[in-house]
C-alpha cells in the first residue's frame, strides 16, 4: 500500500509585503537624494589660495555680496536672521558653515558674518576660495 501524499500546493506571490518593501525603498532613495542636492551658489569673484582644500559638503553656504548683504539658500537676510537660522538648525555644534565672500567685500563684513555664526554656536566654519 502506498503512503498518502497531500496534493502539491502551488506557490503564491504575496503582493502586500512586496508593496511595503517597494515603498520603503522609495522613501529611502528620496531621503538620500535630498541630502545630495547642492546649494545654489552665487557668482562671486572668490579670492585665491595656494593652500585651498576640498571641504566636506556644508549644511549652509553663507554668501556675502559686494554690498555687504548676506544670502543663504537663495534668501537675503540680515545678521540677526542668519544667527537665528543657524541657532535653530538643531545640533549647532555639528553644523558646518562655509562662508563665500567676494574678494571686494570689506573684511569687516566678513568678520560680522563670522561673529554671527559663532554667536549661534557654530564651531565648524570654512572659507570658500579658488585654488591657484
Amino acid at each position: 500500500m502506498l503512503p498518502y501524499r497531500a496534493p502539491r500546493r502551488k506557490g503564491r506571490v504575496e503582493i502586500i509585503p512586496m508593496i511595503d518593501v517597494m515603498l520603503f525603498l522609495l522613501v529611502f532613495f528620496i531621503m538620500i537624494t535630498l541630502q545630495m542636492i547642492t546649494d545654489k551658489g552665487l557668482k562671486l569673484d572668490l579670492p585665491t589660495s595656494s593652500q585651498a582644500k576640498v571641504l566636506p559638503h556644508p549644511h549652509f553656504v553663507v554668501n556675502i555680496l559686494t554690498d555687504g548683504s548676506v544670502v543663504v539658500k537663495g534668501k537675503h537676510m540680515n545678521l540677526v536672521g542668519l544667527q537665528h537660522l543657524l541657532a535653530t538648525d538643531g545640533n549647532v555644534a555639528k553644523t558646518d558653515v562655509t562662508i563665500a565672500a567676494d574678494k571686494k567685500v570689506p573684511f569687516q563684513d566678513f568678520v560680522h558674518v563670522m561673529d554671527s555664526c559663532q554667536k549661534a554656536g557654530v564651531t565648524s566654519i570654512g572659507i570658500a576660495t579658488k585654488a591657484k
